[in-house]
């Protein structure tokens, strides 16, 4: 069967269907249509590192763990994984468990604040997709026509911070949107591997992204069948959160006619949806035939899974015993190994044999699940792989402290202490003096947010909607998480405790001592006293004493301080985990310090005191074995950092600033000293570059170039090196910054050396040309560099672009693709197309650097401000005042004589659109 044959089928089905029918199809959750044979369907299934909310499932890495492997291959071979178990879950349950999954995120992970960063892959768009389209392939499948599952890419676009993430607008650069944007989206879409792209909650330039039409032709310029699904709730923000809309009819048919799909809203409710829709059919709003093209694009989408050729389908016989096979649990393995990164190390990695370690921190004996996780078949710790090496020659022995303080709780009002019933309810009805008394583990995870666990049994405190508390817990999780908690110290030493899942403060009951969550405010509250059974530091001093090794195993909780829809809250590594790797270093100078996170750390003392600083992803089932197969050197490291970490937060910019070029964001054009830069990773071998061969200059039109670098290895141990390859703007007519222009793997034997060949991808040195609005290669001087990482180039050569320089700008002219602004914000011209320049306060300035027009021409303005026209002279041609809410074309006359610049003064409050000639 070939494509044109299933388009058929396809468009036989839709011929078949009727108004009513087409509406219905374009909730997420589609009802079924026996008398067609169409199935029960919805849209959606997480996936995004292994199959997550539908059971036991393989897990693999975070993301940006996954693109720290710096390995397509491996990539494409964990899609195949997650692809296969998706589609054996299907075989369970065809009804509710979609084949259209909602992966890979492909944001740019412009700012590490953001809560979502463990989603996303790279702040480089094109390594991020690189890794997207490696990762959707798998997903995808090699079949010519039918696919394995339909990836779905989010998040469409300028999405990066979880804070007002609904009401949110990124003002956007047309320079900005093309050049890092926008290709983490095309990348993929072009390879063909992905089915559907999934528009974000915020809104750019002051339009929301659900009704982006313009957005929407961009991704489907390359597949006008792609779906566009929208996000959850995200539709009825329109009109509600937005308030960008009146009514759900008007805000549902608009988003229809911008070009989404389908409606990921009101959960099952789809009558909510598809009322407002059939609604806005009969008012006018919307188009029979709009509502057909959307219907197609869906029923496509189905069809690609085989769902209505089930005789052609190459997948159709995976069922159970696909899910955790032996192979993927060799490859999350391989992977957790791959993705470790050696930050820095004085000599002390790889670990000799038969050292005895103390493993401490808050990360050794856990393996963490973030909130798109599933449910691993078995998951090793860090503590459990360094047990397995013990008597094996490898260790000789593991002590292990998570460093949590060991308390009782006694409650001022009633004189008992607090204890986990046999039922798992929180009590307050124990004898503070009973020598049994187990206590509480308290563990401390920076910004006053507590995890508190019964020390008998380990299990963790749980709060409840009900405002109970439970004891119950195994790990922090939930779209809420209800296992976290705050304490106020009052001035007589006792204790508050606040439930930050509810937001309500604890209190022991009249009757039974039950501990609730049920106090207002902390007057309210029950005030415990505090009785030290032993602190966590003192624990950690002493096992440190004891061994000949310490690592010190920090970093986050992917529930807790950064996650969506809660963005971090600050860079640096948490004082508490400070203060522990400060611990541990007093009493043994031998100290590895271990970061497990979903996201880079600003890490100060705590690395420097440290002799080695290593990095790790929450890594999945295999978290701990792909540790220690590289902190004891029976694997190389290879994994290389995707993303930068930068010493102080002072230099980030703000989480809303959008702006990478002016404010100077990512490796691409910042200014500061990483503390880690991008692609920084250490091997166990002594690598040295040599020489650096590079065409002196390049035309654009013929073959891309290749860079060629002599490597050795000084040292005594295979090393596995990733050569990279850059190119820094030396003369340029806009700041073009640094750009990754390609790498290669080489593994080098001790003593050798090798000539590399990098093939360079030269199209990631074109720039937005505003005159012809086109990506353009533009004639240039860069500096072609080489080395282990962008902050650390070991070898430069001149490279000179030959492209061609922009024409003049011609009339009509678009205010948003100006060369140069100040003052001004992107704000729409019409609710679903055209974005004008605004000056909302003060004064701001759009300039056309050159323009060819003269003569009598308008210019579309809006607002009670003033706008004043000045030539490249200097000269006044014309001062406008539109004093109108509405867009008004207002007359002006062009000075005569060629080529000019051209300049719009604006004072607040006035918006200008554009410029074009009188007719």
């Amino acid at each position: 069967m070939d494509q044109a044959s299933l388009d058929i089928v396809v468009d036989d089905l839709l011929a078949r269907l009727d108004d009513d029918h087409l509406v219905r199809l374009l909730h997420q959750h589609q009802p079924p249509v026996p008398e067609l044979g169409l199935a029960e369907f919805h849209t959606g299934a997480e996936a995004l590192h292994g199959v997550a909310w539908l059971g036991r499932a393989t897990q693999f890495p975070q993301p940006v763990g996954l693109a720290a492997t710096w390995n397509s291959d491996l990539l494409e071979r964990i899609g195949e994984v997650v692809g296969t178990e998706l589609r054996a879950k299907h075989a369970e349950n065809p009804g509710r468990v979609s084949l259209n999954c909602w992966a890979p995120v492909v944001n740019p992970l412009r700012n590490p604040l953001w809560g979502r960063n463990e989603e996303g892959y790279s702040e480089d768009p094109w390594v991020t997709a690189d890794c997207a389209t490696a990762y959707a392939r798998g997903l995808r499948g090699d079949d010519d026509v039918f696919w394995r599952t339909v990836p779905t890419l989010k998040h469409l676009l300028a999405y990066n911070n979880e804070t007002d993430r609904h009401v949110c607008s990124a003002d956007l650069s047309p320079r900005v949107l093309h050049e890092y944007d926008l290709p983490a989206f095309l990348g993929p879409i072009r390879a063909g591997v992905v089915g559907a792209v999934m528009p974000s909650y915020n809104l750019v330039n002051g339009r929301p992204n659900h009704v982006a039409e313009e957005l929407f032709v961009l991704v489907r310029q390359d597949n006008p069948d792609l779906a566009l699904v929208s996000d959850a709730y995200a539709p009825s923000n329109l009109h509600l959160a937005e308030r960008y809309f009146a009514s759900r009819p008007e805000s549902h048919a608009a988003a229809v006619r911008a070009g989404l799909d389908s409606f990921t809203d009101q959960d099952e409710r789809s009558e909510i949806i598809t009322d407002a829709l059939r609604e806005a059919l009969d008012a006018g709003l919307l188009e029979a035939a709009e509502v057909r093209l959307a219907a197609r694009r869906l029923l496509r989408l189905r069809a690609l899974t085989g769902e209505f050729t089930p005789e052609n389908d190459p997948w159709a016989g995976v069922g159970a015993e696909a899910i955790d096979r032996p192979a993927a649990r060799d490859l999350a393995r391989r992977a957790a190994a791959e993705q470790v990164v050696v930050l820095d190390n004085d000599g002390i990695l790889p670990l000799a044999p038969g050292l005895r370690v103390g493993l401490v921190g808050p990360l050794a004996d856990t393996v963490k699940q973030d909130w798109y996780s599933g449910t691993p078949p078995y998951a090793v710790t860090l503590a459990d792989a360094a047990r397995d090496l013990v008597g094996t020659g490898v260790l000789g022995g593991v002590e292990v402290c998570e460093g949590a303080d060991r308390l009782v709780l006694v409650a001022e009002s009633t004189g008992l202490a607090l204890r986990s019933a046999p039922d798992a309810v929180l009590l307050a009805d124990a004898d503070p003096a009973d020598p049994e008394l187990a206590g509480v583990l308290v563990t401390d995870w920076g910004h006053g947010w507590l995890t508190i666990a019964d020390a008998a049994g380990g299990r963790l405190w749980r709060g409840t909607d009900g405002a109970g508390v439970m004891v119950d817990s195994t790990r922090p999780q939930g779209w809420v998480t209800h296992e976290v908690f705050s304490a106020h110290e009052h001035r007589d030493g006792t204790v508050s405790l606040w439930h930050r899942g509810t937001r309500r403060w604890l209190r022991v009951e009249q009757w039974g001592g039950v501990v609730s969550a049920t106090a207002d405010d902390l007057a309210q509250a029950e005030r415990f006293s505090v009785r030290v059974v032993e602190r966590g530091l003192d624990r950690v001093r002493d096992l440190a004493g004891r061994c000949d090794v310490v690592v010190a195993a920090v970093g986050n909780d992917p529930h807790l301080l950064g996650r969506e829809a809660a963005d971090r809250p600050a860079l640096a590594l948490p004082d508490s985990q400070a203060a522990l790797v400060a611990a541990a270093r007093e009493a043994n100078v031998d100290v590895v310090l271990l970061v497990t996170s979903s996201y880079p750390y600003a890490l100060g003392a705590a690395a420097s005191s440290s002799r080695a600083v290593v990095w790790t992803s929450h890594a999945g089932q295999e978290l701990g074995h792909g540790v220690f197969d590289v902190l004891t050197g029976r694997e190389e490291p290879r994994g290389r950092l995707a993303q930068t970490w930068w010493a102080s937060e002072d230099d980030i910019a703000g989480l809303f600033d959008y702006d990478v070029i002016g404010s100077e964001q990512t490796y691409w054009y910042s200014r500061a000293i990483p503390a880690y830069g991008f692609g920084r990773g250490l091997t166990y071998g002594d690598v040295r570059y040599d020489a650096l061969d590079l065409p002196p200059e390049w035309a654009p039109g013929t073959e891309g170039p290749l860079a060629r670098v002599t490597v050795g290895n000084r040292g005594g141990r295979v090393a596995h090196e990733l050569v990279q390859v850059y190119a820094a703007a030396v003369r340029h007519p806009v700041r073009a910054g640094r750009r990754l222009l390609g790498v290669s793997r080489v593994v080098l034997e001790p003593g050798e050396t090798r000539t590399v060949d990098v093939p360079l991808h030269m199209d990631r040195l074109r720039t937005w040309s505003a005159a012809t609005r086109s990506l353009r290669m533009q004639p240039s001087e860069w500096e072609g560099q080489a080395g282990p990482s962008a902050d650390a180039p070991h070898l430069a050569a001149a490279l000179t672009v030959l492209g061609e320089a922009d024409p003049p700008h011609r009339l009509p002219l678009d205010a948003w693709h100006c060369d140069r602004r100040q003052g001004v914000v992107g704000v729409p011209v019409d609710p679903l197309r055209g974005t004008a320049l605004a000056c909302r306060t003060g004064s701001g300035r759009v300039v056309w650097d050159a323009v060819d027009a003269e003569g009598p021409v308008e210019l579309r303005l809006r607002g009670t401000g003033r706008c004043r026209v000045v030539d490249g002279a200097g000269r006044v041609v014309a001062d406008l005042r539109p004093e109108s809410d509405d867009w008004r074309w207002l007359r002006l006359d062009l000075p005569r004589g060629g080529t000019t610049s051209l300049v719009l003064e604006l004072e607040a409050p006035i918006a200008a659109a554009e410029l074009r000639g009188v007719r």
